[in-house]
């Protein structure tokens, strides 16, 4: 597999990043302080951080701005603890299960992107039917994901019968009492756990997330 890492770290790291290179098997990018963020390939699969950069609080901010790809920081046991990322692999390590452990995260962080929706301030976990907003959750049928994803993707507002027809597969002469009663359950369902009235906003033409 040919993926392209971007290195994130201080001067002994990236030496040492180079010198298992071609162990790795990996292309490799190292960050450049001096170039600007844009500059850097968007083609990379994930960001490998030097884990001493926990203890630099202008560094994590910056790495905080890759927050679309996976982070993975290289940590020994005195500092594995000391920052908030889900992707931490503890030092000394074998190459084979640095690079097993690369690819797997990798590959588990494909497959959460594939199920999950970033939707104004929540995530949209498709996966495990949920509505996320920092630590708090909601739990959504099948239906109401559909419905989310629905009215999301289709970025104009969509009448009840569409909606009916694209979900339902009813008819466009169907009762739409069905779709009135699921956002009005979704809509409270939403306010009494996020107090927010506003995320399905209801217009002339139908509504619209």
């Amino acid at each position: 597999m040919n993926l392209d890492l971007l290195v994130f770290g201080s001067k002994n790291f990236n030496n040492t990043i180079r010198e298992i290179k071609e162990n790795l098997q990996y292309s490799l990018i190292f960050f450049n302080f001096d170039k600007p963020l844009y500059s850097i390939s968007s083609s990379i699969a994930a960001v490998v951080v030097d884990g001493e950069l926990c203890k630099n609080k202008e560094s994590l901010s910056l790495i905080e701005k890759f927050n679309k790809k996976p982070i993975i920081f290289l940590c020994n046991l005195n500092i594995i603890n000391q920052n908030n990322f889900d992707n931490k692999i503890l030092l000394p390590i074998s190459l084979l299960e640095l690079k097993k452990k690369i690819t797997n995260i990798i590959a588990a962080s494909k497959f959460t992107l594939n199920s999950s929706i970033k939707i104004k301030d929540y995530i949209l976990n498709k996966n495990e039917k949920k509505l996320i907003k920092l630590n708090l959750s909601i739990s959504l049928t099948e239906r109401e994901v559909q419905l989310i994803e629905l009215l999301f993707q289709e970025k104009k507002a969509l009448s009840k019968k569409l909606i009916l027809k694209k979900i339902w597969n009813y008819s466009s002469n169907a009762d739409t009492h069905t779709v009135e009663t699921h956002i009005y359950r979704l809509r409270k369902k939403i306010y009494n756990k996020f107090k927010d009235n506003k995320f399905i906003a209801n217009f002339e033409k139908g509504y619209l997330i």
